[in-house]
Order: C-alpha cells, then structure tokens, then sequence
C-alpha cells in the first residue's frame, strides 16, 4: 500500500480489511510538521485497539530533507546562498590578496602566465574554500535533478565553478602525495568567481523577498543586476589585462583599474595601453561582451522605467512612519475630480504637509500626468497604478499607515450598481487589510449603503441629490445654499466686479461651518446658562457668526436649533457659520476702536459701518466688538425710528429672552395649522378622515432613516398612481382633471430608482401644512418597480406616468402648464459618452427647449458636469451672461474653487451638479460633523429635538423691520426661528442683446405704423400709411396716375412734382388699388403689423395651444407666460446684521422641532398611522 505523497504504516490491510472504522480529524506528526489527515477509530460496537495511520506531505527520505532545507525553505535556503555569495567574494578577495603579495618576475616567457608565486598558507585558503565551493555545487545540482544531466552540467554557473575550483583540488591531492609540489603555483582563473557571486546575489535577493514576503520593486532588483553585471566586467577586465600583461609591461592592478576606466568611458588617453596579443585579444573579448550584454541590461531597465512611470512606484515605509498621508482609491482618475479633491484637501492650513497617495486600477491620463508635473502637486501627490483589491497594491500605497482613505465611485458609468460593486469591494479590502484606517466612502445607489455600514463616513449620491431637488421646490436654492457651505472660500470671489450683487454674493460665499467648545470660545462663552436662541441672537448681534447647532459632550447626535428651551453648558460643542473660524480671528475692543477713531455705532444709525463684511482671508480676520458693558436681564431693545408724518403705531420686536418663558411657549402650537381655522367643518372632518401623520411602513431599501410624514390612512392601489390611465376607481387621464387645488411639482427621470424616494420624503413630511402640499408627478422613461409602488402608496397626492420630456404632448398631460416646479433629473444612460462633457448634452437640449416653451417654468436641473452650468437657459447674444463668463475665467485663474457660482442659473438654483458635493466628502477628514449637518439640514436624517430647514418670504407688511438683525431678533423672540441666509432676486440692470433687439422691432413697427419719411430720395421711399389722407379729388388722383406714368425717365431729385407724385403713388400702391375701402385697408396693414410684431415665443405659444387642442386638453390654464430673463437671484448666507431687507425675499430659517413643545413627544414619535398627530405643523411665520 503507497500513499500519493508517502505515508508510514503500522497495520495489515487484512487487519484493515476485517475492522469497521469511522474517520475522525486528527492532527498527525509529518516529519517536522503537522499536517491533518482523517484518522481511522473504531465504532462503538466494536471493541478492538485503534490504528494510527501517519501520512506525510513530503517523502521522508534523506534526499528530500535535504532538498526542502536547501531549496524548499525559504530562511534556510537564504542562509546558504549568503553563505555562497560570501565564499564567491572571498575567493576573489584572496585572488587580489595574491596579486599583491606577488613580485612582479622579470622576462617575456610564456611560463609567468600558466604559473604564479603563491605562499602556502594563501594557497591552503584557496583550496578549502574550492572545496566547500564545489562540493555545494555538486549537492546543489544533485539535489534539484529531474532526469537531464546533461542540463545540470552545461549550465554556466557549474562550468565556472568546475574551473575555478577543480585545479585546486587537483593541486591539492597532488601536493598532498608529493607528486608535484609546485602544482600549487599553478594560474586558476579565481576572480571569474565574481559573476558566480553575482548569480548567488541575484538568488539570493528573490530568496529574500519570499522569506520575508514583501515584494520589492522590479526597478530596484533591475538596477542592482546592472550594477553587479558592470562592476563583474569591470572587474573580469582589470584581473584579466593585469595578468597577460606579466610578459608585458608589469601592468599593477591600479594600471589596469585606470586603462578599464579610460577605455569602457569612451575616453582613449592612450597612455596605458596592452602590449600583448594575448591582452590585446582579451580587451576585444571584452568590449564585443559588454556590447552584448549590457545594451541588454540598459533596454530592461528602461522598459521597467516606463512601466514604473505608468505604474507609480512606490510609497516607502519610512515616508510613510515618518510623514502624514492619505490615499484615494477610484476605478479612473479624471481631471476635474482630481483637482477638485486637491483644492478642497488643500485649502485647509493643517493640511499643507500631508501627502496624497492615488491609487487607480488604470494607467494615468494625460492631463492628469501634465498637472502632476507641476512642481507644487508633484511633491505632494503621488500616483500609483494598480488595485484595491490586491494586498500587494495596498501594501505598496502603505494602507496601514495612511491617515484616511478616500474610496469614490464612478460615476460616469451606465450601469452604477456595478459601480457600486465595485466600490464595495475596494472598501471590503480595505478594511481587511488595515482595518484602523479612517475610511470614507463615496456611494451611489441607497440600497447598496448598508454594505458599508462600517465606514466611518459615508455620502449616497442619490439621497443628497434627490433632497436636495425636493427642497429646491420649497425652499429656492437649497442646492446653491448647500454647495456653497460645503465648499472652502476664502471670500474673495466677485470683489473686483462692478456689480454690487456680486461683490455681496461673492463675499458671503465665504461663509462656512465650524465648531468650537463653548467654555473656550469667546464667541458662545458668555451664553453658559442661557437659552439656545438667546446666544445665537446675541453673538450675531455682538460678532457677526450664525449659531445654528449645538452637541452635548456626552452624546453624538447633534442638534439644530434645539430651541429656546435648551440652555447651553459649558461642555457643549457649538456649530456656527461665519467667514473664518474663531481660532483665526483676533478682536479689537472698544478702546482699542476709540483711539483709532472707529466711530461706535449701533444697530439704529446707518452710518454704522458693516463691522462683518470683512472679507476672509487665509491668515487672521479682525472683528469688531460691540459695547460689552451690563445690559439688563431682559435683553436689548431695537428702537424704531420715529416718524412724524404718521401717527399709527407700528408693531414692536419683543426682546430675546435668556431662559425660555415656559408659559409663552405653551401657548405656541407650532404643531397647530392656522389656515385650518379658515376651513369648514366639513373640510376639517374630510381633512382629516382623508391624511394622517406617521412613519411610512414601506421603505424601499435598507439604511433609510425614519420620517414623520402626512399618510394615507389606506393605501392607493396601484391603478390609481397612474396618472394618464383611467381605471375603475377613478376616470381622470390627465392633470387638468383632477383639480388639484396646488400646483404641480413634477420629476422627470429615467427610471424610478429608490433614491427617487428621497424626494417625496421631504416634500410629505410632518411639518409641512396639508393645505400646501403640493402634488407630485413623476414623468419616467420606464415603468415603475412594484417595491417602489408599495413605498409611494402611502403618500397622499403623488402619481406617476410613463413618458419622457423629448415629447411635448406627455409634457402636456402632466400637467406642465400649471406645474410649479419642473425637476430634471440627469439620465444614466446618457453619462457614458465618448467625450466626458457630452454626457450632459442631451439634458440641456431638452430643458432648453422647454425653457423656450414654457418660459415660466421654474425648472431645476442636474447636469454630470458643472462646467456644463453655463449652458443652461443658453442666450447667444446675451451680453450679459458674455460678461459673467468673462468674469468666471477671471475667478478661475485666481484660484477660485467657485469660479462657476456667478452663472445666474446657479445663482439662481435653477441647476447644480452632484459632483459638486464631492467636497462635502473631502471636508468630513477636517470637520467631521459636515455630512450630519446637512444630512439633518436636507431632512434625510431626524434627529428628537432637532429644527428643521424651512423658508419665508419677506412681504410689504414685513419691510417694517427693515434690517437682517432686527430680523433675527423677532424671529428669535417670537417663533424661535433662527435665519440662516437670504435668497434675493433683483431686476438686471444690464438689458441682454435680444431685449434690445425685441425692444428695436417695436420701435421700428411703432415707427412704421406712426409716420412715413422721405430719406435717401435716390434708394428708399418710406411711407406713411395710416396719417396720409385723401385730400385730392378722383381729377387730381387720375391725373397724378397719368404723370405717374411720364416719370420713370426723369430724375426725380430734380423735379419737385415729380417727388409729390412719387409718393403719391407709393401711398396708392400700399393700399393695394383703388378698389380697397380705406377700413378694409386698415385691417390688412393691422394684420401685417401684427405679423411683424409677433415674436418667437408667440409662435412657440401658438405651437402649444394647438398640441393641447388636438389632445382635448383645456388652454384656459395655459398662459402666454412672462419671461423671466430681466431678474437675476442670488443667496447671502449669513448677510451681515445692517443689511437691509427687500420686498420677496426669502429668509433661509432653521425651525425647532415642533415635537420638542408636546408634553408626550417621545411617544408620538413611535406612534403608528393610527395614532399619529392629527395636526399640521405651522409653515409661514407670522411677523
């Protein structure tokens, strides 16, 4: 009996034969190891002794112990070829020990070159050091012999060792005998022992990489064999030429080093040069040698040069144990994602000393290469090419060391659920090999975030896009609003403008959110013990900065605008927006202002100067502080102006409180709908039989967070989503049916994914009143999923229907004549082109056309490509948007990362792209509380007594207040509301061309219908048609007709009749022969004015009038619609507090949570459908 790979046997098989056995694992002994092997016992029933079976992994002979520690094991097999390498070298070090030693003998005769002088005690070292030599090589290649001896025997190292070691051991048996003495002076070719030497180095670098099992770059073992290949031949030659030149001219080794040198340079002095043919022969050898195998060796170290350069190299690990970096690891690097990711990493000041590591699967673009090359990214950022998913890779880039990790999907890819594999698996290896390393991790589809549930950080592109589209419907430019927060501006952008918008707007870009401890702030210190609003108020008031949050020590969920019942501790971590943090700030007291002649003002005189318009700068920021003295305890009063033309008393702002009157916040239910009062009882009952308030039973993925929402008390059926088929239930086919008391909101997409959830959350949450919902359509190129039915069932007024914004008529049915928002939500499909920015060109196509269709429209646009923004709502000759594009260069080459922020559609909200919030990523390493923030800020996440984002629009009745700081307190003292910014929209100053070329057609036809003038006699003739009256008789008429007639030959410039009776004519040409009445000419010339006059966008109405005619589709509600071109909008977050208000602004507010005011809010916030709050929340702020 014979195993595969051996085996040790203790029993019979007729033993074996006669037993019934069970196998059972064991751990048996294989020689020096243990391997497992099924070991063989008795059942039960059976009483007899157990046989152990050994079964060994290697034969257990001797040959193949020897085998496995002298090739096999790696720590062993290293050892012997160091100890190989030594003797190689130190068998060379004796050959030059013995030229040294040696006299140089006088005479040409051949026999100084077969025999040498050398002493016995060097010659005895030669010969052991043969000996151990050969008798290795023998072993050697004994042991690893498979059936070809003749292969061992003509290799190159064994016939090198055969000549170098035989003769000693040839000499030494005969000396040994004293045969022949003197055979020990015998010439051995020893210093050939160095390219033997460079062999064992080369097996002995490889032996070193797997025992210590890291592998070192391909460049550096290619270097070293160049190295080690020169310094032999270098070395061959000196040995060489020094001893055939014993008959020559005695050449010492120093000669021989100096006439290498000379000759393998190229230089050829000439003054030492071989005398023998036998040199002379042996240095032609040579050169024809290095000819041959170094071209090799340079050709292969070149090829590994360039693939190094393609690949990266490596990131050592001293570098990395003794410098800070990060790496990013993406499927392929494009050029504006890099440089977005280093300016924001950049911008910050702590950051300036770490390192980027890229790691990319592919090998690295052009442009990327061009940029990385410049001087001030190719000392900080390094590119490496290969794999996440390779240990090798990772250990390359220094995982384990790394600060963080940066994972970003690929967003430009058709199918981005494979994207998103992807993505999950980089971040899986990641996590597998260094697992303490930071991880931040970019996703795109919801339903894949619970994969990375481990990450520290985590942004889903499809849940921040879809809230942010939502709230764009309700509260304009939430996205311009986010994206300016999440990016790093210094605020200088637009300071060198002449418009004052944008200087404004410029400035308050700037604005980001930090954090601080409230005992070690100078900002928040002073509100220990004071009430949340009470601070935020006062430290806008006294600095300018904008408290929106607040963190306890002991818990990690943070709070926005708790309210005025929350009362500030020490230990609290404040979060505020302002132009620069504190720690970059410095203060001037009110002496200090005093002497440099600042005149103290306060918030009553406008003369005050804008003490928080300062502009942010990288290094420190000087603030200005109001007066510190005692005040009373009931807070500062805002006195109005007086007037004395009007007697009637105007309402006044009531002082912020520092602790929260318990009283007066009961009595406001911000919980309570006011509309409702307006209602009827049978409104009231049907309202409320009709929606409900709770948390949806249905998500359709899993990660999603928890939302109190208005629900149906009953689910929809499905027939019924649809909103242009009929069904049993109901028998409206289009939106004009269905008499929706709000407008529209409707979504165009490509399908229904499960971000698209995220969209309707917001729009249906609790504290948005019933009476302002607005219904949700949602226009899909695909048919919906049933999960996704099952998840939007529940939400009152949301339908959809199959169709694509390419065609005007599902356009139409939708409902876009009377819709309030027009979201288009990039398609999928069209994201992988063959030119990157292309992705987008279908998207502008269709929203311009709509824009020029329905010019009214509010219509908000995703794009893949934010330098695609300038597209949008495209005008040719638009001088104006010529000049902004003028300006954005300018931003640019400043090194603005917000050079795009002056296009009015994103100014405007009208447009943002979700790359954009790639920064919001980059930012979590230095703030890690910016993804919560916005989470909250967006509605994605609730979080018990956190505010919410909400709007209000500044009426006449509110223009009162005058400023944003008198503002800010009655929004403080009354609701508990805390303003965050404005959104502004103002007339445009500067007319586009088309306005004016508009304006010059009306002009030209007023003219036309006015007055006719005689200019230029000899080319034109204009005429009057309308004011010329028939003054002459029919005499005179045909008498001017038969003169008309003898004119044509003449020069009409001479004869002044003949001008008379010219435009005579010309008037009874216009009116089309006397046959016309003078009405009948009148509505013919009305009618080619009114062709004259009409526009493209009467055109394009009457296109869109005739679809909805031919559809049966009613065109009341259809109007001409006003364009909008001749207003431009811009946010100011957080405007300094002596800004004045304007009429329809609208004040970004951050609202309490109104639970947080009910006794029980806890438990009705884990209240089912059935138990929910019966009432709406409050949405507008009465003032």
């Amino acid at each position: 009996m014979k195993g595969v790979c051996g085996y040790r046997q203790f029993f019979s098989l007729e033993q074996i034969s006669e037993q019934k056995f069970i196998m059972s694992p064991q751990l048996v002994p294989c020689g020096s190891t243990f391997v497992p092997f099924p070991r063989l016992q008795p059942s039960v029933s059976d009483s007899r002794k157990r046989v152990q079976v050994e079964f060994y992994m290697n034969e257990n002979t001797f040959k193949e112990r020897l085998k496995l520690f002298f090739i096999k094991n790696q720590r062993s097999s290293l050892r012997i070829r160091l100890f190989n390498f030594s003797l190689k070298l130190l068998s060379c070090l004796l050959y030059i020990i013995r030229v040294l030693l040696e006299n140089p003998s006088q005479g040409n005769e051949w026999s100084h070159i077969f025999w040498v002088n050398r002493s016995l005690p060097l010659w005895g070292l030669q010969v052991s050091v043969a000996l151990i030599s050969l008798f290795e090589t023998i072993l050697l290649g004994y042991l690893s012999y498979k059936g070809n001896i003749w292969e061992q025997i003509l290799r190159i190292p064994f016939i090198l060792e055969i000549i170098n070691a035989v003769p000693f051991i040839i000499s030494f048996w005969f000396v040994f005998q004293i045969f022949w003495p003197s055979l020990r002076n015998l010439f051995v070719p020893v210093f050939l022992n160095c390219w033997l030497a460079k062999h064992a180095l080369e097996n002995m670098i490889n032996d070193l990489h797997r025992a210590i099992q890291r592998t070192q770059s391909a460049m550096f073992n290619q270097v070293l064999i160049l190295i080690s290949t020169l310094l032999c031949l270098i070395f061959t030659c000196i040995c060489g030429i020094q001893h055939l030149e014993r008959i020559g001219k005695k050449l010492n080794l120093f000669d021989s080093l100096y006439f290498c040198i000379v000759t393998f340079s190229t230089v050829g002095f000439g003054d030492v040069t071989p005398e023998t043919w036998s040199s002379k022969l042996f240095v032609v050898a040579m050169i024809c040698v290095a000819l041959v195998v170094l071209p090799i060796q340079f050709e292969q170290l070149a090829y590994l040069w360039m693939e190094r350069q393609k690949s990266g190299g490596n990131y050592s690990r001293h570098r990395a144990q003794t410098e800070k970096h990060v790496v990013l690891c993406v499927s392929s690097l494009k050029i504006d994602l890099l440089m977005d990711f280093l300016n924001e990493f950049y911008a910050h000041p702590r950051l300036q000393d770490y390192y980027v590591v890229i790691l990319c699967p592919t090998e690295m673009d052009v442009q990327v290469r061009r940029v990385l090359q410049i001087p001030m990214w190719s000392q900080r950022v390094i590119y490496l090419q290969g794999s996440a998913l390779k240990d090798q890779d990772l250990l390359r880039a220094k995982m384990d060391d790394a600060e963080a990790c940066f994972i970003l999907s690929s967003r430009c890819e058709v199918d981005r659920t494979s994207s998103d594999h992807q993505t999950i698996l980089r971040a899986w290896a990641v996590k597998d090999f260094a697992p303490n390393c930071p991880l931040y991790v970019q996703i795109l589809k919801p339903e894949n975030k619970f994969h990375i549930k481990f990450a520290d950080h985590v942004v889903c592109e499809e849940e921040f896009k879809y809230a942010m589209l939502a709230l764009n419907c309700i509260c304009p430019a939430t996205s311009t609003l986010i994206t300016l927060l999440v990016h790093t501006s210094r605020g200088q952008e637009g300071q060198q403008s002449p418009e004052q918008w944008q200087k404004m707007y410029g400035r308050c870009s700037g604005n980001e959110v930090y954090h601080i401890v409230l005992e070690e702030s100078t900002f928040f210190a002073e509100y220990e013990g004071k009430s949340f609003t009470y601070a935020s108020f006062h430290a806008h008031k006294k600095f300018g900065v904008c408290l929106i949050g607040v963190r306890r020590e002991d818990n990690k969920n943070i709070l926005l605008n708790p309210g005025p019942r929350y009362i500030m501790n020490a230990t609290d971590i404040c979060f505020y927006i302002n132009i620069t943090k504190e720690e970059n700030s410095a203060f001037k007291n009110q002496d200090q202002q005093r002497r440099s002649n600042v005149p103290r003002s306060f918030y009553h005189g406008p003369s005050r100067l804008p003490v928080h318009s300062i502009i942010a700068s990288m290094g420190t920021v000087a603030i200005d502080l109001q007066d510190t003295s005692c005040r009373s305890t009931s807070g500062p009063t805002l006195s109005l102006p007086t007037e004395g033309s009007k007697e009637i008393r105007r309402p006044s702002i009531a002082p912020v409180l520092e602790v929260a009157d318990t009283s007066s916040i009961q009595t406001c239910d911000l919980l309570s709908d006011q509309s409702e009062d307006e209602t009827t009882a049978d409104e009231e009952i049907s309202s409320n039989l009709e929606y409900a308030k709770g948390y949806p039973p249905y998500s359709p993925y899993i990660g999603s967070s928890p939302t109190f929402c208005h629900l149906l008390h009953e689910k929809v059926p499905f027939c019924c989503l649809r909103l242009d088929k009929s069904c049993q239930h109901n028998y409206y086919e289009d939106a004009k049916a269905y008499g929706f008391k709000n407008k529209l909101i409707i979504v165009a997409a490509e399908t229904a994914g499960n971000g698209l959830y995220n969209f309707i959350v917001p729009l249906r949450a609790y504290y948005r009143p019933k009476k302002e919902l607005n219904p949700i359509v949602l226009l899909l190129d695909n048919p919906p999923d049933m999960h996704f039915l099952d998840a939007i069932c529940w939400f009152p007024m949301v339908y959809y229907m199959v169709g694509s914004i390419d065609n005007l008529d599902d356009l139409l049915r939708c409902g876009v004549t009377f819709a309030a928002n027009m979201v288009v939500v990039d398609k999928e499909s069209t994201m992988s082109a063959e030119e990157d920015y292309m992705a987008d060109a279908k998207t502008i196509v269709n929203v311009q056309t709509l824009f020029r269709l329905f010019s009214s429209l509010s219509i908000i646009t995703e794009l893949t490509h934010p330098a695609n923004m300038r597209f949008m709502q495209f005008r040719a000759k638009d001088c104006y948007s010529l000049a902004l594009s003028k300006l954005e260069k300018k931003e640019r080459e400043k090194g603005s990362n917000l050079a795009f922020m002056f296009r009015l559609p994103f100014a405007a909200g009208r447009v943002f792209s979700i790359s954009m919030l790639d920064t919001l990523l980059y930012q979590s390493f230095v703030k890690d509380y910016m993804i919560s923030i916005t989470r909250l800020l967006l509605g994605l996440d609730t979080t018990p007594g956190s505010g919410f984002l909400c709007s209000m629009k500044i009426t006449e009745d509110d223009l009162w207040i005058r400023t944003y700081a008198r503002l800010y307190q009655k929004l403080c003292s009354s609701t508990g509301d805390v303003p965050i910014g404005i959104y502004r929209t103002e007339s445009q100053k500067l007319a586009t061309s088309e306005s004016r070329e508009t304006a010059s057609q009306d002009w030209t036809s007023s003219l036309v219908s006015r007055k006719y003038s005689v200019n230029h006699l000899k080319s034109q003739i204009s005429i009057s048609v309308e004011e010329w009256e028939d003054t002459k008789d029919s005499k005179e008429q045909s008498h001017h007709r038969s003169n008309h007639r003898n004119s044509t030959s003449s020069d009409q410039s001479d004869h002044p009749l003949l001008r008379r009776k010219s435009m005579q004519w010309a008037r009874r040409l216009s009116r089309k022969g006397p046959k016309h009445s003078g009405k009948t000419a009148e509505k013919i010339t009305q009618q080619r004015l009114n062709l004259y006059r009409r526009s493209e966008r009467q055109e394009l109405a009457e296109l869109v009038k005739n679809r909805m005619k031919h559809l049966g589709l009613s065109t009341v509600g259809y109007d001409e619609m006003n364009d909008h071109q001749s207003t431009l909008s811009y946010i100011l977050i957080n405007p300094s507090p002596d800004t004045r208000l304007e009429l329809n602004d609208v004040v970004y507010l951050i609202r309490p949570d109104p639970l947080a005011y009910l006794p029980n809010s806890e438990p009705s916030r884990k209240n089912s459908i059935c138990n929910a709050v019966a009432q709406d929340s409050r949405e507008e702020t009465q003032l």
